[in-house]
């Protein structure tokens, strides 16, 4: 059978396909729904240290080819998560990821050393992809030095596998992705949602309270394809593909362009089998094709597209 045990830092999980944060909340919310045991990973929604009460409502809303959300990091805050739902999730088949997120260095080592003491946590997942409120003008997601300086103070705090979650709104995503790298960071999440925004004609208002919302789904896989192919040239450490992830197609050719892993997000809300569908699918074409391990997936659009140039 083809082996399909993917490894990040001290991560190891059972499949390549993760569940991207803010898609299943803090995970038993899914139990009964999502097969966790075809899964290799599941991403809790993004903690921050004190709770937060999300943006007004609407906060949803679809678009043709995705989603719009603009949920507000809403969460139960740093204490009730590592005393109530991280002991709720730990009985989950599958390894931990904690998301968090803070408005600068200090606040995202204090969330990485919380939660990186904790057995239940496999891993932990820097989510600088919300504007620095400290800096609005200059969101810390397109800032290199800001950026180096949140994975180093988290670095310092734990030992447990970090994963920066880039933005794909920025002009210079090399720098930042080297800058991570730079600091410590053992992998890179390739993207966040993109800004977007729908007007309800009937109320002549924006349809989401918060006037924007981040564009996930379809419409945004071929943007984050991209990033994916561009970053994982230039870094050495192992890249985790998000953005319109919803069946085995999409898997395989953010394999292909570089990715370790994938994370499915929005799909899941149409199709709560995708994660373990996606699996199934990858062992098939692994199975026809004639490979043994996933880690030969890795890269073969960027080893294929290398030969033929060395050929031509």
């Amino acid at each position: 059978m083809p082996e399909l045990t993917t490894r990040i830092g001290d991560l190891t999980m059972r499949s390549p396909v993760m569940l991207a944060s803010g898609t299943v909340g803090y995970g038993p919310e899914y139990e009964g729904v999502i097969d966790f045991g075809a899964t290799g990973a599941i991403v809790t929604k993004t903690i921050t240290v004190e709770p937060r009460e999300g943006n007004a409502p609407p906060r949803l809303v679809e678009t043709p080819g995705g989603l719009l959300n603009a949920i507000g990091l809403e969460n139960v805050g740093l204490e009730r998560f590592l005393a109530e739902k991280l002991p709720e999730a730990a009985p989950l088949p599958v390894p931990i990821v904690a998301s968090v997120a803070g408005t600068g260095a200090g606040q995202f080592a204090q969330l990485a050393a919380a939660v990186g003491e904790r057995d239940e946590v496999a891993a932990i997942e820097l989510n600088i992809s919300c504007p620095n409120v400290e800096r609005p003008r200059n969101p810390v997601w397109s800032d290199p030095v800001a950026v180096g300086e949140i994975v180093s103070a988290a670095r310092e705090a734990t030992g447990k596998t970090l994963s920066l979650k880039l933005s794909p709104n920025t002009s210079d995503i090399l720098s930042v992705a080297e800058a991570a790298e730079r600091a410590g960071a053992d992998a890179l999440t390739v993207a966040n949602t993109l800004p977007g925004m729908r007007i309800d004609i009937e109320r002549r208002r924006p349809a989401l309270g918060n006037v924007t919302g981040g564009l996930s789904g379809r419409a945004l896989m071929p943007v984050n394809l991209a990033l994916v192919w561009k970053v994982a040239e230039h870094v050495s450490i192992p890249v985790i593909g998000s953005g319109g992830i919803g069946d085995t197609g999409d898997a395989l050719e953010f394999l292909a362009a570089g990715a370790v892993a994938v994370q499915v997000g929005t799909a899941l809300f149409a199709t709560p089998e995708a994660p373990s569908e996606i699996a199934d699918g990858l062992r098939n074409y692994m199975e026809e094709n004639g490979f043994a391990s996933i880690d030969e997936l890795v890269g073969m659009a960027r080893e294929e597209r290398r030969t033929c140039a060395e050929t031509a």
